[in-house]
This record gives C-alpha cells, sequence and structure tokens, in this order.
C-alpha cells in the first residue's frame, strides 16, 4: 500500500497553509523570466513594464497599448496562463548564463550546497535551507560537511536564504533533499514532500521544477507534481514543467565529483530535458546522458546503488562462511581479483544515504504493483545483519582469551557512515553497539570527524575523546578514518587493561595484520 502523504514544510517542517490569494506571482513575468532585455524594452514604459494584459504578439513585434516595439529575443504568443517562448520552455538558458534569470537549490546539504557553488560560477544562484542555523553557518563562510572548502565558499555567489517566499524569484528551483526510510524500512517521503508543498507555495508561473534525490520510479510525476500543482494553483504541462537529474554524490570523494561524473537528465517534456541538459552542461564535464523519461532517471538512480548493495552483500555472505572455514576474506579477494573481471567489491557495514537505503525504495514501489522481489530483500537482510555478527564475533573472542564478557570495556573507533567524512547518516556502526550492550558491554565510542552534538541529537550516541578509550578489554575499528593510521600496535596494546589479553577487531581491514599479531595481539579482521 502507497505510504500516505504528509501534509508537511521542507524537510518535514509543519506549515501554515496559505490562501490562494496569498501565492502571489511575480506581477511581472517579463521580469521575472527575462523575456525582455534593457534593449527590447518599451520606450515610453520603460524596462519590463508591460503585463500580461498589456501586451499580445502581432506579425514579430510585441505591441504595448502606448507603443510598438520589437522583441529581438523570442518570438511570444499568448496563452490563458501567460506568456511563452514558442516551442521552448519558458526559461532561457542564455537568460540564465547571463544572469538575467535565477536558479535555486533548496537544501543545502552534502548534495545541494556542491551543486549551488558549482552554478554559481556560471549563474546568479540562491540558496535555500529551512535551516537558519545552516544559512547563518554558509553565509560566515564554513561548510561543517567539508564538502566545499571555506575557499570555494568565499568565492562563490550565493544568495543564501531561509525564507521561502525568494523562491518566487527563481526560474529554475533544484529539490535536493534527503530521501530516508523510516524505522519499518519503507520510504521516509516526509523531506521530499515537504520541500514539495513550500516549493509550490512560492513557486512562479512559467518555471522549471528539478528533483534530484533518490526516488521509487513514477515518485516525481505520482507524489510530488500534484503537490506544486495543489499548492500553486498552476497547471502541470502548461504553467510549469518538471525534471528530474539524480544526484551521484559521493561524501568525502574528491576525486568523483560533480563535475567529474556523467550526469543523467530527464525531463517532463523535450523542451525541458533540452534545457536541464544545457543547465547541468555549464558544470558537468564529464558529458550529460539524457534519458528518454523521468520514469526511466528515477530507475537508473535506484538501481546504481542497489546493484553496489547485492554485491557487497555477497561479500559479507562470503566472509561469514570463510570465518568458518578459518581462511582470510581479503586474501581470498586479493587472489581472485587477479581475474581481469573479477570485481572488486568488499565486505563491510552497510549504511549511508545510499546504498543502505535506496533498494528499500525500489522493493516498496515493486510489492506495490504486486511483486515481491527476492534477491534484493535477502542482500538486504544480509547487509542489515553484519552489526550484529560483528558484535558476536567481538563476544567469542573475549570470552577465547579468558575476559569476562559482561561489563566488558570496547573502544570503538569510527562512528560515521565511511572513513573521512563527518557524515553520520543511516551509519551502521549504531547495530554493533546495539547488539554489544545486549551482551552487557560497555561501549565508547570515539569518532575523528563526526559532530559530537549532532551523534547525541541523531542516535543518542555520546563520543568520548580518544584519551578516554583506556583500561579496555578490546577495540573495534568500525570507520577507517586516516586519523586513526596513526595508531601503532603499541598504542592499541596500552589502551587495553591487559596487553597481554588484547583483541583488536579491524571491520575494514585497515591495520597490518602481521604487525599486530607480531605484537601480541588478538587481530580480527572482516
Amino acid at each position: 500500500m502507497r505510504k500516505k502523504v504528509s501534509s508537511s514544510g521542507a524537510a518535514g517542517q509543519p506549515y501554515k497553509k496559505e490562501a490562494q490569494s496569498q501565492r502571489r506571482q511575480p506581477e511581472d513575468p517579463y521580469g521575472a523570466f527575462g523575456h525582455l532585455r534593457d534593449e527590447d524594452h518599451c520606450p515610453s514604459h520603460g524596462v519590463g513594464s508591460q503585463s500580461p494584459d498589456q501586451a499580445f504578439q502581432k506579425d514579430g513585434q510585441t505591441q504595448c497599448h502606448k507603443k510598438w516595439f520589437p522583441v529581438k529575443s523570442h518570438v511570444f504568443h499568448m496563452a490563458e496562463t501567460g506568456i511563452f517562448v514558442k516551442d521552448k520552455t519558458m526559461v532561457d538558458f542564455a537568460a540564465l548564463q547571463n544572469r538575467e534569470q535565477t536558479l535555486a537549490v533548496v537544501g543545502l546539504g552534502y548534495v545541494g550546497l556542491p551543486l549551488a557553488v558549482a552554478f554559481s560560477r556560471h549563474m546568479n544562484v540562491l540558496g535555500f535551507d529551512i535551516n537558519a542555523g545552516r544559512i547563518e553557518e554558509l553565509r560566515k563562510g564554513h561548510d561543517r560537511t567539508n564538502e566545499v572548502t571555506d575557499e570555494a565558499l568565499a568565492a562563490a555567489t550565493i544568495e543564501y536564504t531561509c525564507d521561502p517566499a525568494d523562491l518566487a524569484r527563481a526560474a529554475v528551483i533544484i529539490v535536493a533533499v534527503p530521501t530516508p526510510i523510516d524505522e519499518h524500512r519503507s520510504p521516509d517521503l516526509t523531506p521530499v514532500v515537504g520541500a514539495s508543498h513550500t516549493v509550490g507555495r512560492h513557486m512562479p508561473k512559467g518555471c522549471v521544477v528539478v528533483y534530484e534525490s533518490t526516488v521509487y520510479p513514477g515518485l516525481t510525476e505520482e507524489i510530488c507534481v500534484p503537490i506544486l500543482e495543489q499548492e500553486s494553483g498552476l497547471t502541470y504541462g502548461t504553467d510549469f514543467t518538471v525534471g528530474y537529474s539524480p544526484e551521484r554524490i559521493n561524501p568525502g570523494d574528491k576525486v568523483h565529483t560533480l563535475e567529474t561524473i556523467k550526469k543523467i537528465v530527464s525531463g517532463s517534456d523535450q523542451a525541458t530535458a533540452d534545457l536541464l541538459a544545457q543547465v547541468y552542461g555549464s558544470v558537468v564535464k564529464a558529458g550529460i546522458h539524457r534519458a528518454s523519461s523521468i520514469k526511466v532517471a528515477e530507475a537508473a538512480k535506484v538501481i546504481e546503488n542497489t546493484q553496489r548493495d547485492l554485491n557487497i552483500a555477497l561479500m559479507n555472505e562470503l566472509a561469514i562462511i570463510f570465518e568458518r572455514l578459518g581462511i582470510d576474506t581479503l586474501e581470498v579477494l586479493e587472489a581472485a581479483g587477479t581475474k581481469w573481471n573479477f570485481l572488486p567489491f568488499r565486505p563491510g557495514l552497510v549504511g549511508g544515504h545510499c546504498i543502505g537505503v535506496d533498494p528499500y525504495y525500489l522493493t516498496f514501489k515493486a510489492e506495490e504493483m504486486g511483486f515481491h522481489p527476492e534477491v534484493i530483500l535477502a542482500g538486504r537482510r544480509t547487509n542489515d545483519n553484519m552489526g550484529k555478527y560483528v558484535a558476536e564475533c567481538l563476544v567469542k573472542r573475549l570470552i577465547k582469551n579468558g575476559n569476562v564478557v559482561s561489563g566488558a570495556r570496547v573502544g570503538i573507533l569510527g562512528f560515521t557512515f565511511k572513513e573521512n567524512v563527518p557524515d553520520l547518516r543511516n551509519t551502521r556502526v549504531v547495530d554493533v553497539i546495539r547488539e554489544l550492550k545486549e551482551y552487557n558491554v560497555v561501549p565508547l565510542v570515539h569518532d575523528a570527524e563526526a559532530d559530537p552534538a549532532e551523534a547525541m541529537r541523531e542516535y543518542g550516541q555520546e563520543l568520548v575523546d580518544l584519551d578516554q578509550l583506556r583500561d579496555l578489554d578490546a577495540v573495534l575499528l568500525a570507520v577507517s578514518h586516516k586519523a586513526y593510521a596513526a595508531l601503532t600496535p603499541e598504542d592499541i596494546k596500552a589502551r587495553c587493561k591487559d596487553g597481554n589479553k588484547a583483541v583488536l577487531m579491524d571491520v575494514k581491514g585497515f591495520f597490518d595484520p602481521q604487525a599486530m599479531r607480531a605484537a601480541g595481539i588478538d587481530y580480527w579482521r572482516l
């Protein structure tokens, strides 16, 4: 059954219902969309002085009630909803490039901020986020996600705002909000639905709304578009169009960036797809792939990470098998990797905003259509159970070394979902911690990158200083932050109560196993 769409504001914030009369469109549709340039204005009335009831098309010229003047940029025709560019969208790419029109990015997180910064080098950009603290932070020139450097942020010409009314000035509105799952592993549409309500209440006539959030095939047109119509009072396909261009941001990756990853674009009509190919092509140097429809683009995104999820699930299942056989998994993968077509996947905890989430969007839609996907969900079950498996392996190791499990102190290195980023979204380290607590083990968690306040707010997890990891019974490396590379076998032993019973659980295969074992540490890796 389809998840009920909540009536909430951007990113799930409540909103006050606005009367239709309050959803004001720009008084001057010419000025809002930049169709009339300075050289095209009516000498009698000034730049952009004509409203739809004052001008109409005749013999290639726009007629003003007071005076005739030529329109050099486009050929216009009248429609009930306003003035359109013949055979094109109402948004003009040249006007965007000339900074006569504005592009807005809704959601300034890991995806939205790099996008806004990149676009600001080529056009006017309005950056909107409902978090006033985030806006203030960016205005001061710092990005706590570390996706954008302070230098790049200082050079960006972005107008930051948390006032949704400012979106009325945007010709193109790009929605880049998260699409998580809930506690039942069903799609949590609160952010994207909330953002659609906010955009719909303030979007101007003639704009293009683009979604970058990962969704199941059909969500943009089945859920988002009706909300935009409802809130704006505008008609889809006539007064506004939509596009979908899935994000491919890999947090912390300075090689595979927005500019260097090929971008998929799609539109509700050919003109919109053409426009988005130009817009994204101005910043993405790797090239543009035009999907034939929005649904195709949505499906492409959701299977990218589903494929990775399944491959990692295979590696995790192999790791469990090889553990029972007494074989080192990474040594097996290294040997198998000498074959030219063997894929280089490794076992591990699968978290984050994409790989551990996207498959559930696809399976949700599949089940809604009456099909129960076996393979995808089997992979998800395997990966979702790896935290429990790692914790159980640690408990067995403690018992083997003569340590008392109940009350044992375990230092956990790393809490983010991946290395060298402060990103805590959907971290699966929490699964390890939860399972250890079931055995009355005391986990002490340190992370070299994460914000302690965010960890407490989102997970109720206290992060401690590295110096507090003392008198331990075991150390568990959960995330391979580069800061932990400085830890030597002597450091590990010094942090344990009894160096002769030191246990090191290396989930990421980060440390040198030979060096650790030579120092007398009971070393284990996934």
